[in-house]
């Protein structure tokens, strides 16, 4: 992309492609530019299309507020993939924005935007419930009743991160679990409230469930994981003998041979 933009500097009529390009572009990835794409950059690349469908601004976010994203997100009805990661000087409204325009939308990274509170999440999920991936990680204002009423009305969801929330318990585990059945990935790294309970309703609900993680749960026990383990299920915490014999080899330097297969 950066390449591209230069050639704008041979001629005009290289800058009338460039900009006809620019119109008609699907897909506008800010880290293909550089590390840090100037915020009047970012304005003028955007400013005449109606066509995009992937919007991935991380590298946006030392700058990005709701001056610059809500005119692309007014004029682009088509979305249907868009990364926010990071992207802390938004507010709420971004969000309101995003669902009022995007009726398409199918994924949805919000990761470390502290800014989602309920209300803009319950008006993402009123507006856009063909969802299958939505990032929630360390959005910290969000609590089980919110997550519950996502989950409702967004039944289609593959993958869910709710990391990083010590608000999140076993209350929004289980109603996703229940609500939506083509889950595939669920992320409670650090969900200090989730326990054995609503490990085993997901267990019982989600039967396409390939990978967990529950790092840093620390109410989570293998009494409910191995239910899934035994389903060949992704799981980021290793079954107890298998922790006992790394902590065995850190300490000592080596771990005496047991056949874990018995």
């Amino acid at each position: 992309m950066s390449q591209l933009l230069s050639l704008q500097r041979v001629s005009k009529s290289f800058q009338s492609l460039i900009q006809l390009y620019l119109a008609n572009m699907r897909c506008f990835d800010s880290s293909q530019i550089g590390p840090a794409i100037p915020r009047a950059a970012f304005v003028n690349l955007l400013k005449d299309n109606e066509v995009l469908q992937q919007l991935a601004l991380q590298n946006c976010s030392d700058w990005l507020t709701d001056r610059e994203l809500l005119p692309v997100i007014g004029q682009n009805h088509h979305l249907h993939q868009i990364q926010l990661k990071g992207c802390a000087q938004l507010s709420r409204h971004a969000l309101v924005a995003i669902s009022l325009s995007c009726p398409n939308l199918r994924q949805l990274s919000l990761a470390h935007c502290e800014w989602v509170d309920s209300l803009s999440l319950r008006s993402l999920a009123d507006h856009c419930r063909a969802l299958e991936a939505v990032d929630l990680t360390a959005c910290r204002q969000l609590k089980d009743e919110a997550i519950c009423y996502l989950v409702q009305k967004c039944s289609r969801l593959k993958s869910l991160s709710l990391a990083v929330n010590a608000n999140v318990g076993d209350a929004a585990v289980e109603e996703t679990a229940k609500c939506c059945p083509e889950l595939e990935h669920l992320d409670l790294t650090g969900c200090l409230r989730v326990k054995n309970d609503s490990i085993r309703v997901l267990a019982e609900y989600c039967p396409k469930l390939r990978s967990l993680k529950v790092k840093h749960c620390h109410n989570v026990a293998e009494s409910s994981l191995s239910i899934l383990r035994s389903r060949g299920v992704e799981l980021d915490v290793e079954p107890p003998l298998q922790r006992a014999l790394v902590l065995l080899q850190d300490v000592v330097g080596f771990a005496p041979f047991i056949n874990l297969q018995i």
